[in-house]
């Protein structure tokens, strides 16, 4: 069985998950994923940034809607309950869990823990990011020893 861990910031749309589900064709993965949600102060500016950069203009006036908190949380545990039940119905193994800090830290734990093949971040754009080669597939890619794939969200979950 392949393992692979998916780094991801939101509930996986439908394509989403056929996306990551048919990337090794037949053979069987399990998926060990981790959700950070997006939602604090340093994050706001990077996104409406990014919403300008992809003439959302809309998106990026309502990012001070975005939740934070104990409520982005709350938002992040059912949008990681939706991701799970999703890539179990397709037919994968899951199992997952929040992240609130050090995302990298505990994608290269899990890496190990898991014995896991790869890792796949998928996240919408985040230009600024790349730009700087701040976004996770890029600074992960120097921590954690396997390929790490990076993939943008099909669509608004």
């Amino acid at each position: 069985m392949f393992t692979s861990v998916l780094m991801i910031e939101k509930a996986l749309t439908s394509a989403d998950v056929e996306f990551v589900t048919t990337l090794h064709g037949d053979e069987r993965v399990a998926f060990h994923v981790l959700l950070q949600p997006r939602g604090d102060q340093a994050d706001r500016l990077l996104r409406a940034i990014d919403d300008v950069a992809l003439g959302e203009l809309d998106d990026a006036v309502r990012e001070g809607e975005t939740p934070e908190g104990e409520e982005a949380l709350s938002v992040g545990q059912r949008a990681l309950e939706v991701s799970l039940t999703a890539l179990r119905a397709s037919g994968a193994e899951a199992e997952g869990r929040l992240i609130e800090d050090h995302p990298l830290d505990e994608l290269r734990a899990l890496v190990l823990e898991a014995g896991a093949d790869e890792v796949i971040v998928l996240t919408d754009p985040h230009y600024v990011e790349e730009f700087f080669h701040r976004d996770w597939a890029s600074r992960a890619r120097h921590k954690v020893g396997v390929p790490v794939l990076k993939l943008f969200s099909h669509s608004k979950a």
